[in-house]
């Protein structure tokens, strides 16, 4: 299998991940992008739409539902009295926690054949990649997952 064929289908691996955490939790996989996009920090809605690579249109809406739902807030940002930032809120937080940690267990499994030198020499170079091309930080580093705890059963939530 060549790179780009390998790579491909290794984001369609991470995505589908990606969707199946989010089912199990209520949210859609653009939400879950959200939601950790902004566990590192509150967003101007021009930066987030750029760090997730959406049009304003569909930022705005994705914002909206996400907000209707109580997992997100605009407020005021304190460097410029004319823009909005777009923040957690303590419910987003939460979950955002905790879906994080589900995710990154699952994405953890993916190359669970493996071994330990093999898992370093693919992390590696597929952070070499990530960095080269300046890729956003849209995932924490994963150490913050291990902070999270044993995993708690939410109620399932309707899928927004």
């Amino acid at each position: 299998m060549g790179i780009a064929t390998a790579l491909v289908r290794s984001a369609f691996l991470v995505n589908a991940v990606y969707a199946e955490s989010g089912r199990e939790y209520g949210l859609t996989p653009q939400q879950g992008q959200l939601l950790c996009v902004l566990m590192v920090k509150p967003y101007g809605m021009r930066e987030l739409g750029a760090t997730l690579g959406l049009a304003k249109s569909s930022l705005t809406g994705l914002v909206d539902r996400t907000a209707q739902h109580g997992l997100v807030r605009r407020e005021p940002d304190p460097e410029d009295g004319r823009a909005i930032r777009v923040a957690l809120t303590d419910e987003g937080a939460a979950l955002a926690e905790e879906f994080y940690a589900e995710t990154c267990r699952r994405i953890d499994a993916l190359p669970a054949g493996l071994g330990d030198d093999d898992r370093g020499t693919l992390a590696e170079l597929l952070a070499r990649v990530v960095r080269d091309n300046e890729v956003p930080v849209v995932f924490m580093e994963e150490p913050r997952a291990a902070k999270a705890g044993p995993r708690q059963v939410r109620p399932s939530r309707k899928a927004p």
